[in-house]
């Protein structure tokens, strides 16, 4: 059932909802996003088997490996979301279906904004599959809690900030390929600062860096508050870059979604 006859069906609903009902059974019913769940279940197992059956870590390396399930978490749950979103119009667009949604009685900021809580559901999935491998490794660390929401506030926060990024580059990519690689690209260079040698994080410019950088700055809160113990108002200020990005591009990926065309760059 196309999203233009499902609007018409079921008038009593906001069309908005019609076409985030369509999406979620696309996503979910047929399976893509069972199986990418699967996957990260695979690789959360991995983790957690290997850091309980180390009899060798200590206090401290026990919390490192918390921290590390729950970063693996949020990465790949902000990634799903990345990448569904990026698909999200420029998929539609080369699959020859974008025109029936353009016509259906739903705006094209309902159309973005429902595409938007679609790709935002496979955080939300990686989150619940992430909660038992978190609770395992921590329930005898006392920061089950700690871990539990550090992670949902963050992963949140990284979740919209990328997925609302993949859409806005596929609401004007030229092909799905095109959003698909400049998605890809973009979260390698976000993600590129965390890998450098510690050395090269020191300074107060390669701290500016980290601060303004989104998912460095969300990596950093969370590990600090896992590891070392801190406060959530003492690391306050890692959180404001992840809260500042969410906001902005959640906010322009769906007023910028009024410029949606059948072609790709705003093209009519």
């Amino acid at each position: 059932m196309s999203v233009h006859a499902g609007a018409r069906e079921r008038g009593g609903q906001p069309g908005w909802v019609v076409v985030l009902e369509q999406e979620l059974r696309e996503l979910w019913v047929a399976g893509r996003g069972l199986v990418l769940c699967f996957a990260l279940s695979i690789l959360l197992s991995a983790l957690a088997y290997l850091a309980a059956t180390n009899q060798a870590l200590n206090f401290l390396e026990q919390r490192e490996s918390v921290n590390l399930v729950v970063q693996v978490g949020m990465i790949v749950g902000a990634l799903l979301a990345l990448l569904a979103a990026a698909d999200a119009i420029s998929g539609e667009r080369e699959r020859g279906t974008l025109e029936s949604l353009l016509v259906a009685p739903v705006s094209r900021r309902q159309l973005a904004g429902a595409k938007l809580l679609a790709a935002l559901s496979l955080w939300l999935a990686a989150y619940v599959i992430l909660v038992p491998y978190a609770w395992f490794l921590a329930r005898d660390l006392g920061i089950v809690g700690t871990a539990l929401v550090a992670s949902f506030v963050v992963g949140t926060l990284l979740a919209c900030f990328l997925a609302s990024f993949g859409l806005l580059v596929s609401l004007f990519a030229s092909s799905n390929r095109v959003s698909l690689s400049v998605s890809l690209f973009a979260l390698l260079a976000l993600f590129a600062p965390t890998q450098l040698p510690g050395g090269a994080r020191q300074g107060w410019f390669a701290d500016l860096l980290l601060h303004v950088n989104p998912v460095t700055s969300g990596e950093r809160f969370v590990n600090r508050v896992i590891i070392s113990g801190s406060g959530w108002g003492q690391e306050f200020g890692w959180l404001v870059s992840p809260l500042v990005a969410a906001a902005l591009f959640g906010a322009g990926a769906v007023v910028l979604a009024s410029r949606l065309r059948l072609g790709g760059g705003g093209a009519g």
